[in-house]
């Protein structure tokens, strides 16, 4: 069964929630998501690498000794166990690539923590 083409730049523009990460797909052991993100996130690292797209927007990702800004079209990615928190100034865009097994904060627990089953569910 062929699966449907998708525009993560129109599905993330449908996300009614700041920092709410939204699977859209699957590439081998890793999620494919969006989210639409504004403000301030939650230091904290993961046990594997993550990738994060600007589809619109800007972001800076700070990161301990020092941080990236990434404009639309960048891409960037934590190496694993590195802490950082993700700031968008204004409302930003993106595409996350992140193994399967990754936990939305690491093992940092916060009121922005999203588990899978939240984002795999479609709003």
């Amino acid at each position: 069964m062929q699966k449907p083409v998708l525009n993560p730049k129109k599905q993330a523009a449908a996300l009614t929630e700041y920092w709410s990460p939204k699977v859209l797909g699957e590439v081998d052991d890793s999620y494919v998501k969006v989210a639409k993100v504004k403000g301030e996130f939650t230091w904290h690292d993961h046990e594997e690498d993550e990738f994060f797209m600007v589809l619109d927007g800007s972001l800076e990702i700070q990161m301990v000794g020092g941080s990236v800004q990434l404009n639309t079209g960048d891409f960037y990615v934590v190496p694993k166990g590195v802490m950082h928190n993700p700031v968008a100034k204004a409302e930003c865009t993106l595409l996350l690539f992140e193994k399967k097994s990754t936990l939305h904060t690491g093992k940092v627990q916060s009121p922005q923590t999203k588990s899978i089953i939240d984002q795999l569910q479609q709003k």
